[in-house]
């Protein structure tokens, strides 16, 4: 999972996060705000946190346990974390300068990590 998140992750948040800054430049206020945060909560979607478990399934050598299970696991994964993910990601986006952002969405991201693998267990 290292080397996940050193490559891939390491590429695609920052470059996404640099996305969102170009996306809400021109709105001012509450609506850039709010749009920051959505657009970063959007990026973790259903779809990247079934990834995520893929990996760790990979990993680990369960092939066998690769299936679309998966998907709903991360879908209920999603809904459930929307209010936390909301929090945070207004704080990563809105009071971090872009440069601290990765960082501060890392180490968020790590402990998501460890509640989306506990989620298989809870929502299966």
């Amino acid at each position: 999972m290292t080397f996940v998140g050193a490559t891939f992750y390491a590429f695609e948040i920052p470059n996404y996060f640099d996305w969102i800054v170009k996306k809400t430049e021109r709105l001012k206020s509450m609506k850039a705000t709010l749009t920051k945060t959505i657009l970063a909560i959007l990026y973790f979607n259903p779809l990247w946190i079934a990834r995520h478990l893929l990996f760790i399934k990979l990993f680990f050598g369960q092939f066998d346990a690769v299936c679309f299970d998966i998907l709903e696991i991360a879908m209920w994964s999603f809904v459930v974390n929307i209010p936390i993910s909301f929090v945070a990601n207004y704080i990563i986006q809105n009071r971090f300068k872009l440069k601290w952002r990765f960082l501060g969405s890392a180490l968020f991201y790590a402990l998501t990590a460890i509640y989306y693998a506990m989620n298989e267990t809870l929502f299966s």
